[in-house]
């Protein structure tokens, strides 16, 4: 034992002995006013090797190894700076480093604006990408976040919550969907610049992270850069009009910093018709250092904003009324109003404090509220007919389908003419009922969700030497949610009655029957009325290992997580279970993952990471339908995540290159689905709520991203995502409904249980395969024009799961149909692919200095050529049986066809900026 142990310590005396006591220190100032610089990131290409100046400018970076290296010196808004070492066993004295300020730095903000613009998009899966914006130079990522994002395009094809998103260490990842509200600080792109990501399964400071990596975005007042900023801002995708301007005071005397800003974005619409925007940001955030150990950090968002949503829709009203047609949206008083609000107005207060216990051990402890609302209106109409333009018995196709030439011709010219929500009609309706004496036929409501969520958490960070730093993090998180509909305007009516016309019975149709027949008005809460109630706990630790040739990690996390439904109506349709608190549901997860790099020379690396996580399914997912009652999802279980990724890496002074091969394999995932269909049981009709449970899910590909600095001036540059993403088994299916019937679903509203053969069907999430190319010049007098070619293949419709099960060729009887042709079914059956296309960016910009101020312009084209093409879509379930689906696909034009959602056309974004 005691050879053993005499070998271990010199085998680490050996491995330790191997660094080089090689040191590199400076101090870094600005180079007008000759003041230390805080923050600057101090870095040796080719290498881990990194360190941010203190208030002081000062850094000393160790653990080199003999040899050549080039030193960045970096910080935002300031020319990047390399100097060449030659290290030998000695230290080298950088000496006084002066950084000017780069007037050509605003052209970033032309990536930020996918931040407001894109992630606003409830169809968009812009949020996943967004923060690599601004937190890392790797090409391929970079351009997966400006070139790729508004064609749907996911990262490894994942969704947007294995993001995580953390803001001063507190994830804001909402417990609800797992996905981060980027509205919630949308508006505030210039106190967002500081941000620090991990990518994919690598080590981060902060957090365990996602299967998509981590981004923490720093709002410390005194690391933003001091002066003032004012903007103006045009476009034509979501906003028309941005205003913003922000001051940072810098490090005052007394040790207090403080940041304010502020912003407003306003439309009448975007590209798609009536999608109304109004939305303003306020932002303030105060620094104060205690000592040199211990400073303060509190900071302050409100960004609440409202915009008019646009309508997914079949080919046939696309044919009939364009890309930009929106079907939400009709003539009030002569101006555009949209019936589908999105309306978000939630606070964040953050206090943080930050010890540094020693020189190399830091903790930093956070605790924040966020509060407030979400809320989505839209009509509803139990007294009246359904007020929807692209209600199918109001297209060509219905009457197509009843083989009635005139009124199909009659309803495409009523369409093609007008086609929009009639608003007069239906104040007519409310007016005239209200004078007969009647409740209202149509009212206009909101889908509320309150939320108040309390976050705490403690990071420490320790460098234990010179080669290991140890991470750890505790956190609890406590949400209180209330869901419920609101009034918001009874349109010319009196009240609204408060009950569910499809329900057989009088108790049944009753919303609560502690208030029967309750007579809704403007501000009354109706229809469901629930709270939800969440407690998250984990702890984190991880130890990072950086040596000559090789660096590592390994990382574990635990979790416990509880969820609970409270009921506060008494639904009629689930008497005895939809008052009060449904049975509470806790789950206690885990995850471990290990990372390595290896240093095959100083621009030749290897990297590889592999994870295995589990994951607690989110409230969302647990509940089959939470507005009604408290049934939980039968057979929960928590999502099991396998990952594994390797990658060459290549920085050499001309070419940058990274090439990634992954794979993901996800088991025991669960979707909850919402719509109406036909044909359940045989020829059954009923709202229903679909339950997937044990999904499996496998992804795998290749990334690409390449730089080439061919002159000075110019920059090539390529990236390219080659992937499959596939279901990888057949997953269970059941329904839930709140209308019995015998022999389809029993008096508690479940079916029976299907299998779905969906294995090997392709999983909706955008373009499977995506690539561009592109080039970049810079000139000396500071003006630049970037062009990207992109293109897009293997994307396809989001399938619908039942028509995969028994029920699609079972007849009522239980037997198959007896007109069933399995060729045809698998015709019927066949997932639609989207075709291929490409889109042509360009962006470009110039800036001026102008005696201590600096003005810049910059503008970007997307979509230059107008090209239109099919970024999303998914089956309806209305055709639930073979007989429906057969019938309606011979059509011309189906009924129920597909809905899909358009790419913008050409747009445009135009910044003029000022500084000082």
């Amino acid at each position: 034992m005691r050879k053993i142990v005499v070998s271990m310590f010199l085998l680490l005396f050996l491995v330790t002995g191997l660094q080089a006591q090689n040191i590199v220190k400076g101090v870094v100032s600005d180079g007008d006013s000759e003041k230390p610089l805080q923050n600057v990131l101090v870095s040796v290409n080719s290498t881990t090797v990194s360190q941010t100046t203190g208030i002081d400018g000062v850094f000393v970076l160790k653990n080199l190894s003999n040899g050549t290296y080039i030193v960045e010196i970096k910080l935002s808004g300031y020319e990047t700076q390399n100097f060449p070492v030659e290290l030998a066993g000695k230290t080298v004295d950088l000496g006084a480093i002066l950084l000017y300020q780069d007037i050509s730095e605003d052209q970033d903000l032309s990536l930020i604006t996918i931040t407001d613009d894109e992630l606003n998009d409830d169809a968009s899966a812009a949020d996943n990408i967004s923060g690599l914006l601004q937190a890392t130079q790797d090409i391929y990522l970079r351009t997966a976040a400006f070139e790729f994002s508004s064609s749907f395009f996911r990262i490894k094809g994942l969704d947007s919550g294995n993001g995580k998103v953390l803001i001063n260490g507190i994830e804001m990842n909402k417990l609800y969907d797992g996905r981060a509200q980027w509205s919630n600080w949308g508006g505030l792109n210039d106190v967002l610049r500081n941000q620090e990501f991990s990518n994919g399964l690598a080590a981060s400071n902060y957090t365990f992270g996602g299967l998509l990596g981590s981004t923490n975005i720093n709002t410390r007042a005194s690391q933003q850069r001091p002066g003032t900023r004012i903007s103006y801002s045009s476009s034509n995708r979501s906003y028309v009009h941005r205003v913003m301007a922000t001051h940072s005071s810098g490090m005052l005397d007394g040790g207090w910093a403080y940041t304010i800003s502020g912003s407003r974005r306003a439309g009448l619409e975007g590209f798609n018709e009536g999608t109304t925007y109004n939305a303003y940001s306020l932002f303030a955030s105060v620094d104060k250092k205690i000592n040199d150990s211990h400073s303060i950090n509190f900071t302050s968002i409100f960004t609440p904003n409202r915009r008019g949503k646009s309508s997914p829709n079949t080919q046939e009203v696309f044919d009939l009324k364009g890309i930009a047609y929106n079907d939400y949206w009709g003539y009030l008083n002569g101006r555009k109003t949209n019936s589908r609000i999105k309306e978000v107005e939630e606070p964040i207060l953050m206090l943080n404090h930050y010890w540094d216990i020693s020189d190399a051990t830091r903790l930093q402890t956070n605790v924040a509220y966020q509060f407030g609302k979400i809320g989505n209106s839209r009509l509803d109409f139990n007294g009246g007919a359904n007020p929807s333009p692209t209600y199918y018995q109001y297209l060509p196709s219905y009457q197509l389908r009843n083989n009635d030439l005139a009124r199909a011709y009659t309803a495409q010219q009523n369409f093609q003419n007008d086609g929009q929500l009639d608003w007069n009609r239906i104040f007519d309706a409310n007016i005239t009922n209200r004078a007969a004496g009647k409740n209202n036929a149509y009212v206009l409501y909101e889908d509320r969700n309150d939320d108040k969520q309390l976050t705490f958490n403690s990071i420490l960070n320790s460098d234990i030497n010179e080669n290991i730093t140890l991470n750890a993090k505790l956190e609890y998180k406590r949400l209180r949610s209330n869901s419920f509909a609101e009034v918001l305007d009874l349109l010319g009516g009196t009240g609204y009655l408060d009950i569910n016309n499809f329900a057989d019975t009088d108790a049944q149709k009753q919303n609560d029957l502690l208030n029967p027949n309750r007579v809704a008005t403007k501000g009354d809460k109706f229809r469901y009325n629930y709270n939800l109630n969440s407690d998250f706990t984990s702890a984190f630790v991880q130890g990072q290992f950086k040596y000559n040739k090789v660096d590592f990690f390994a990382a574990v996390n635990v979790s416990r997580t509880t969820h609970q439904r409270e009921g506060l109506y008494k639904n009629g349709r689930f008497e005895n279970n939809s008052l009060g608190k449904s049975d509470k549901i806790d789950f206690t997860n885990f995850g471990v993952k290990a990372g390595a790099t290896y240093k095959i020379t100083g621009r030749h690396l290897l990297d590889a990471n592999v994870a295995y996580i589990t994951n607690a399914p989110t409230i969302r997912n647990s509940f089959s339908n939470s507005r009604e009652n408290n049934n939980i999802v039968e057979n929960l279980q928590s999502e099991k995540v396998f990952s594994a990724d390797l990658s060459y890496i290549i920085r050499s002074p001309i070419i940058t290159s990274r090439l990634t091969g992954y794979y993901v394999g996800t088991e025991d995932a669960t979707e909850i689905s919402f719509y109406f269909a036909d044909g359940i049981g045989g020829d059954n009709t009923a709202f229903v709520q679909e339950i997937l449970t044990g999904i499996n899910k496998k992804q795998f590909g290749l990334e690409l991203g390449l730089e080439a600095q061919v002159t000075p001036s110019i920059k090539l540059k390529g990236a390219a995502s080659i992937g499959q993403f596939t279901y990888n088994n057949n997953p269970n299916l059941y329904l839930t409904s709140d209308v019995a019937n015998e022999g389809v679903f029993d008096t508690n509203g479940r079916s029976k249980d299907y299998i779905s053969n969906l294995k090997n069907y392709k999983l909706a999430s955008g373009p499977q395969n995506a690539y561009s190319v592109g080039f970049e010049y810079r000139d000396p007098d500071y003006w630049w024009i970037s062009a990207t070619t992109n293109f897009f293949s293997n994307i396809y419709i989001d399938v619908a799961p039942l028509n995969r099960s028994q029920n699609f060729y079972e007849d009522a009887d239980g037997l198959p149909f007896t007109d069933y042709d399995p060729v045809l079914a698998r015709e019927l059956l066949q997932q639609e692919k989207f075709n291929d296309y490409m889109v042509v960016n360009l962006i470009g910009g110039k800036s001026w200095k102008l005696g201590d101020k600096f003005i810049s312009v910059f503008a970007t084209i997307n979509n230059l050529f107008g090209q239109e093409y099919k970024s999303g879509g998914f089956e309806q379930g209305r055709n639930a049986n073979f007989r429906q689906l057969r019938d309606d696909k011979a059509l011309d034009a189906p009924v129920f066809g597909n809905r899909y959602w358009y790419g913008r056309g050409a747009t445009y974004f135009l910044n003029v900026n000022l500084r000082f």
